[in-house]
């Protein structure tokens, strides 16, 4: 039975039983302390909390998960994978452990012929919590064998997500595989026989603070007792495909197949290449799930977890012995295996490739710079009695060459040499450092219990009037200040936290920037609000400077918003959303939203796209912005649905957290434009006056970035732009319209000129020619050393051919090395280096009298032993490099 079929039983099993079938979300988590969707029933936290309504008391889905904190264990064993399918039924306040038990029961045992799994009763175990009699007895009222049931504790049979929660105890069935694959005594003996399969967890706590499987706190009893199961879908596969693991499943064996044909090895003969077989089938298949969910390869979050996934890829094919490229014979294998199941990998897989094809490019070259790097430092730890990379030399692959330190660590391990990864999370943490003295950041990394512990004690939430009021009376119910946490008062001039029982003032939130304004209490105290946050859900912080008086808990105040900053922030926010709108049109449905920030008089807005848009597109989607400014559409806001909202068409962002109702803001009377969003905006886009586009461009692998002014921005660029002409046209003595053509003429002659003298040069370094050869051919030093300064040479090319020229014409008779210097075409002193084989088989190499040379010059260089080139800041030393450069080879 194919996988897809296996689910889709499933499935079909719950919809006969009253459950609705959801579809998947979305591997990018909705809660922002995780990276991915970690567990099957992570969407239906919300439901499970009772924070939102769920559309039926019974659901049921296929979850696509992801887990990467394990990623350096895939492959060294047949357990581990990162991307998994968990199978799940879920009752909200419905059914309980009775219903969830015979559910389970009957769809493993039932045959295959009449819509079961067909799975051996006497083959089947089941573990239960310490507690829980109840489900003991009613396993046994199934007809379980008692002698196929054991009691664990909390550690295996308490279940929770890891984080913050529902949670409870749980009863796990397994499956016999049979005495060839361990000892008897059921999953308390050993879990390589015994293969846990499904688990129905009977939920009826909330947990948080959870530091390890019995290290947590229970916050209390949920409102109603919940059931949330998982059966491990690729688990379920290769026990009924007659398999031995996951890897060799319907979904992931053929990338092993396509990795065979790459590489010409087989799986199965080799545990070490095996190993990387299985990276690759598994990372191939994760990147394809997590791409088309929208995540694009960078340097942080998802991003660089998918990063990882691509890279591992390409280097296990490395040490398979494939040096070309390989993910494009990879990937579309992975999506051919796993369609079947999501059909929607066809429609996103164009944008997918090209995004992951292009980061296999960006990753080769990164290689080919660092890899030589790293084989020296191998070669150099090897030498020693305990082999070590240096941390330093790590650090150096890293900073310098694009290497991350997962990288660095696996090939050293693949050589057999370790690294010293301690001293270069030290040097890593030197460089943060060093950033973080240097930039003006918000509050990150802060212990945020100090606000949980205050939102606990407020009698009801606080109160948002920015959406009418620019200005309110409010209470003073919180203080705060760094160091000492909440506080009942303070005293001027003093920088503090102030939480008001209703405010104004706009948190930073969905790349608006936060409001800014002043607070003025009854009793004199004076306060400057530079920033608004949420450290959490629901509490609007304010942080400000208190520059006169004392302001004490409890106090009246008036709050007054900055009326010109609000405004400019509003008409740039709905200019995003126009800008947004206006690029999908140009560009279609996947040019979706991947950030923002709306600032006052300008905006930036970054959106998925795989390459450069053209530039008449850029300029199509400002004319189409501001035609609609023309046309004054209205702004308009309403509360609805969740569904409703989408029904209507209006955008949403993957990755954020929705409630059952949501704030609509739409753009014309037909809904030109309608996207979910809690932000300030102009109620008519006439009001914005213009945007201007400044600049779009690459932000990151598959991201792009467009940078725009709006309002008053959009009028000083067009100010400042309309001077610039006006003094070009003034100096060049032409019309505004007669411009491009006058530079195009000028721009031709300095072309010519720079043509005429690269020619100059070039003939004078070819004049030097003979005189160099003779007087190396005439010296008595058993090395024979070409060496002069050629003042301005032009092109670094022209340098290089005359230094390969002389060399050539020296020959091999005898040891010979030519080093021309001289200044480039931007006033650098440059150094340019070429041995014969002669020199090199005396140990001379290029790269070293380089690197010895450009030091003088006060910079740096290198290259290969036979070819090198450096430069430097002093050209003043040129004469004084050249003379070490000689000294030093005709030491050899």
């Amino acid at each position: 039975m194919r996988t897809a079929d296996i689910a889709k039983r499933y499935l079909d099993y719950f919809a006969d039983h009253d459950h609705l079938v959801m579809p998947s979300a979305s591997l990018i988590s909705p809660n922002p302390t995780t990276l991915f969707t970690i567990a099957g029933m992570v969407p239906f936290i919300p439901y499970l909390l009772g924070e939102q309504t769920p559309p039926k008391r019974r659901m049921t889905s296929n979850q696509k998960c992801v887990r990467t904190l394990d990623i350096d264990e895939v492959g060294k064993t047949t357990r581990h994978g990162t991307f998994f399918q968990m199978l799940g039924n879920f009752s909200i306040g419905d059914y309980f452990k009775e219903e969830a038990i015979h559910y389970a029961w009957e769809l493993l045992t039932t045959p295959q012929d009449q819509g079961g799994y067909g799975f051996d009763p006497e083959k089947l175990w089941v573990t239960t919590f310490t507690d829980d009699e109840e489900a003991r007895s009613i396993w046994k009222n199934e007809g379980f064998d008692p002698e196929h049931m054991q009691i664990f504790g909390m550690e295996d049979n308490f279940w929770t997500t890891g984080g913050p929660g529902p949670g409870g105890p749980c009863s796990e069935i397994y499956v016999d595989r049979g005495p060839e694959y361990g000892r008897d005594g059921g999953p308390a003996a050993d879990e390589t026989r015994f293969i846990e399969i499904w688990d129905l967890v009977f939920e009826n706590y909330e947990v948080d603070n959870v530091k390890s499987k019995t290290d947590l706190h229970i916050v209390g009893e949920l409102a109603q007792k919940n059931i949330d199961t998982g059966a491990g879908l690729e688990r379920l596969a290769y026990l009924m495909q007659g398999k031995q693991n996951i890897y060799e499943t319907d979904e992931v064996f053929p990338v092993i197949e396509a990795a065979e044909r790459l590489s010409g090895r087989k799986y199965g003969e080799d545990e070490a290449a095996d190993v990387k077989f299985r990276v690759v089938a598994d990372h191939v298949r994760s990147a394809l799930m997590i791409m088309s969910d929208g995540v694009r390869p960078s340097n942080v979050g998802r991003g660089y977890v998918l990063r990882r996934l691509l890279r591992r890829t390409v280097q296990a094919m490395r040490v398979l012995g494939v040096t070309d490229p390989v993910i494009p014979e990879l990937l579309p294998v992975s999506k051919e295996a796993m369609v079947a199941s999501y059909p929607e990998l066809n429609d996103t897989f164009h944008d997918v490739s090209e995004a992951a094809y292009g980061e296999e490019d960006a990753f080769r070259r990164t290689l080919e710079n660092g890899i030589e790097i790293l084989d020296v430092a191998v070669k150099k730890a090897k030498k020693t009695a305990d082999p070590v990379v240096s941390g330093s030399d790590a650090f150096t692959l890293h900073d310098t060459y694009g290497f991350p330190i997962e990288l660095t660590l696996e090939m050293a391990a693949d050589q057999g040499v370790k690294v010293d990864e301690a001293k270069f999370r030290e040097l890593m943490a030197e460089q943060k450092s060093r950033a973080r003295a240097d930039a003006l950041k918000k509050r990150h990394n802060v212990d945020l219990s100090v606000y949980d512990d205050f939102k606990k004690t407020l009698a009801k939430p606080i109160d948002f009037l920015g959406y009418t009021d620019m200005s309110a009376r409010a209470k003073v119910i919180g203080i705060m200040q760094e160091g000492k946490g909440s506080v009942p008062a303070v005293t001027g001039p003093a920088n503090v936290e102030v939480i008001l029982d209703r405010t104004p003032f706009y948190a930073e939130a969905g790349g608006q920037l936060a409001d800014q304004g002043e607070i003025l209490s009854d009793d004199g105290a004076v306060l400057e609000v530079d920033d608004v946050q949420k450290p959490i859900k629901d509490l609007i912080v304010h942080q400000c400077r208190l520059t006169e008086g004392t302001l004490v808990v409890g106090a009246e105040v008036n709050a007054n918003i900055d009326l010109a900053r609000r405004g400019a922030i509003a008409r740039s926010h709905t200019a995003t959303h126009m800008v947004h709108k206006a690029l999908r049109e140009e560009l279609g449905p996947q040019a979706t939203q991947r950030g923002s920030e709306d600032a006052p008089n300008r905006l930036r807005f970054d959106f998925q796209w795989s390459k450069a848009p053209a530039k008449s597109v850029i300029s199509a989607v400002e004319e189409r912005v501001n035609d609609k400014l023309r046309d004054n559409l209205a702004v308009t806001t309403k509360e609805m649905k969740f569904d409703d909202a989408i029904a209507l068409g209006a955008m949403h962002l993957f990755g954020e957290k929705y409630g059952d109702i949501v704030r609509v803001v739409s753009i014309g009377e037909d809904g030109w434009s309608r996207e979910l969003c809690g932000g300030t905006h102009v109620d008519h886009v006439g009001k914005i006056g213009m945007v201007n586009i400044l600049s779009e461009a690459s932000i990151g692998s598959g991201v792009r970035r467009v940078d725009a002014v709006v309002g008053q921005g959009a009028y000083d660029f067009n100010a400042r732009e309309h001077a610039l002409v006006s003094q070009l046209s003034d100096k060049l003595n032409a019309r505004p319209d007669e411009l491009a053509e006058r530079v195009n003429t000028l721009l031709a002659k300095l072309k010519e000129s720079d043509r005429r003298l690269a020619s100059m040069y070039e003939a004078q370094l070819a004049a030097a020619v003979p005189a160099l050869v003779e007087d190396a051919k005439n010296s008595a030093a058993p090395v024979k050393v070409a060496i002069k300064n050629v003042g301005h040479f032009g092109a670094v090319d022209a340098l290089r051919k005359t230094v390969l020229d002389v060399r050539g014409q020296l020959g091999e008779d005898a040891p010979a090395v030519v080093a021309l210097a001289g200044v480039n075409e931007d006033d650098k002193p440059m150094v340019a280096v070429a041995t014969n084989e002669a020199a090199r088989k005396a140990g001379i190499k290029a790269g070293d009298l380089v690197r010895g040379a450009s030091k003088i010059l006060g910079g740096g260089g290198g290259g290969k032993p036979d070819f090198a080139q450096g430069g430097g800041a002093d050209a003043s030393k040129i004469n004084e490099a050249l003379e070490a450069l000689k000294h030093e080879a005709q030491k050899a």
